[in-house]
């Protein structure tokens, strides 16, 4: 299979290491000085490629998007904060037939963990004892806030839950509603990522941690996406992935 690379920060970086470990061929890597407003993506640039892969920003998203749809390409993207933009998204898939595979994050352990969630959720929510927080840490320089893995946490437990109906991210300084359910961030230091879900009640505490030792996970998730991808069209997530 070939690729190319929109974005080469940390993580386009680290996709292209683990490209070449699974014998994966990057054809391109389009950055900000070739690539401004998805001018650089075009048919002949892409003419050996077969997946695009996006980590770039969630400005350049729908730019890039829009430039690989006209090449007839399929694209994973990895960048997260632009999911507002999700319908006009799928409305460009759908009209130029290519196939997009997106996902907040790519990690298989998350991907596994999002699923254990959703199970434990609709196990502990029978039981009225106990209330339940997400919270998530990352390194300093991220972007968005709170993360898109912790919104997808948040909605995995709003689709098992009785009680929740309503997510917050704001500091509290009042009460929090029974139906309300608290996301909170920080952000130090070089934290690839933790992202912890705890179900509390007068008598005890029982939290779902994962942590990423490196970002590895995340480049071959990413990959593994990529592959998976090839020929198909229409629009997907990591648990078409996992359940296919």
């Amino acid at each position: 299979m070939n690729i190319a690379l929109i974005g080469h920060g940390t993580m386009g970086r680290e996709v292209e290491q683990a490209a070449r470990a699974r014998k994966i061929a990057v054809k391109q890597v389009f950055t900000i000085e070739n690539n401004l407003t998805g001018i650089g993506i075009t048919p002949d640039a892409l003419r050996e490629v077969d997946v695009c892969i996006d980590f770039s920003v969630p400005s350049a998203v729908l730019s890039n998007l829009a430039a690989v749809a006209r090449c007839g390409k399929n694209i994973v993207i990895g960048t997260t904060g632009w999911y507002d933009k999700l319908e006009e998204v799928k409305r460009i898939v759908e009209k130029q037939r290519i196939g997009l595979l997106y996902a907040p994050n790519f990690s298989i352990g998350m991907n596994l963990f999002y699923q254990l969630l959703g199970s434990a959720t609709a196990l502990i929510d029978k039981v009225d004892l106990y209330d339940v927080a997400v919270r998530e840490i990352h390194h300093r320089g991220k972007i968005d806030s709170p993360s898109g893995t912790a919104l997808t946490l948040g909605q995995t437990i709003l689709q098992h839950s009785r009680r929740k109906r309503e997510v917050t991210f704001e500091t509290p300084h009042a009460p929090l509603r029974p139906d309300q359910l608290q996301i909170s961030s920080t952000r130090i230091g070089s934290v690839v990522g933790t992202h912890a879900v705890t179900f509390d009640s007068e008598a005890d505490t029982i939290e779902m941690v994962h942590a990423a030792k490196n970002r590895t996970g995340f480049a071959l998730g990413a990959l593994i996406a990529a592959e998976w991808l090839q020929g198909k069209k229409g629009c997907f997530t990591m648990k078409d992935v996992l359940t296919s």
